[in-house]
């Protein structure tokens, strides 16, 4: 007899809710019809069937005691959250406390709990060093520390053992997907700027560094890297191991903005290397008219985008990219068009009334 699937079956606790990753991952979720979620963040959500969520700060062991000790019923966490500092070794501290005090308290409170799904990134193979070696592969070598990514997944491989629930390790390119507030959405931060560029009667040019106009990239679409995490943390032979996630295409911004150009109706211009971080930091009087102007939705120009992110995108003057044929070997066959997936988000920010 078959199992019967609008029976919950599963608990997720989505750590890190509020952003990119987390946010989609949810909406995810939501769509099976077997799964419980408890979203967990800051700044908390709106609980909605099936889904409820937990204002906690991770970094404080006993908040993250007090708050999720009665979560007995987990069976996966997915773990996407992750606290930025000015320093690389400044992140180590309290991206592995986060982690480590949320696995201390439901390990010992959910008896049920099958497995622990972290997110990394391209940052375990060096990515935001400098050049490294591409096609990236899931084997290659650990570089020279501090590195949090890295910290974390040791973490669990050592307190795994012995232990009847798994881990998998997803290792997205750069994720695009719908979220305020999150410091790492490149779509947000080429959409309001290109619709802050509009306003201001400019073509749309790229602001990067030279190089970085024709250097071969990837992305990761948050919708189907949701799909990637659920399949991996309930896929049995997918435990304890990391996996690539990529749209499955390459690109390069010479061929691709002027296509995103065209999507908001503007001309380009010849490439001028920009720190967005400067440049864009005298708009919010600009883009609070807009806001009045074009009727949207009243958001802080603070969350709209975070130009110091882009900053750091438009700067990868070197090929970045990884090899995500082993997800495809182990089951895994979905992929999305980069163009495609761009222009969606584009459209979706105009729906919602985030940009003209």
């Amino acid at each position: 007899m078959k199992p019967d699937p609008s029976v919950k079956r599963y608990t997720a606790l989505v750590i890190g809710a509020g952003g990119v990753i987390g946010r989609n991952l949810i909406e995810h979720l939501m769509t099976l019809p077997e799964w419980n979620i408890i979203g967990v963040s800051r700044r908390g959500g709106e609980d909605a069937p099936g889904l409820r969520y937990i204002s906690a700060d991770l970094l404080d062991e006993a908040d993250t005691r007090n708050k999720l000790r009665q979560l007995t019923t987990v069976t996966h966490v997915f773990y996407a959250a992750y606290q930025d500092r000015p320093t690389w070794a400044e992140l180590v501290q309290p991206n592995l406390t986060m982690l480590v005090n949320v696995v201390n308290v439901i390990e010992q409170n959910a008896p049920n709990l099958q497995h622990i799904s972290l997110m990394q990134g391209y940052k375990v193979y060096g990515a935001h060093l400098g050049p490294f070696k591409t096609p990236a592969k899931e084997t290659d070598a650990y570089h020279m520390p501090p590195e949090f990514n890295v910290d974390q997944q040791q973490f669990l491989e050592h307190r795994q053992r012995g232990s009847r629930w798994t881990w998998s390790a997803l290792r997205p390119s750069v994720v695009c997907g719908y979220a305020l507030g999150n410091p790492m959405n490149l779509a947000m931060v080429i959409g309001i700027y290109a619709s802050i560029s509009k306003e201001l009667g400019l073509p749309l040019r790229f602001p990067g560094k030279p190089g970085a106009y024709h250097s071969l990239l990837e992305m990761t679409d948050a919708t189907l890297l949701a799909r990637a995490t659920v399949w991996a943390a309930t896929e049995p032979h997918c435990a304890n191991q990391a996996f690539n996630i990529t749209n499955g295409d390459l690109f390069r911004w010479n061929d691709l903005w002027p296509r995103i150009a065209a999507f908001f109706e503007m001309e380009t211009a010849p490439q001028l290397p920009l720190t967005l971080a400067t440049v864009m930091e005298d708009k919010e009087p600009l883009w609070n008219s807009m806001i009045e102007k074009h009727g949207l939705i009243e958001n802080p120009y603070d969350h709209v985008s975070s130009w110091a992110f882009g900053d750091f995108v438009f700067s990868w003057d070197y090929d970045f990219f990884a090899d995500g044929s082993k997800a495809r070997r182990f089951g895994f066959h979905e992929f999305i068009d980069t163009e495609t997936m761009f222009m969606d988000i584009f459209q979706n920010l105009r729906d919602r009334k985030i940009i003209p």
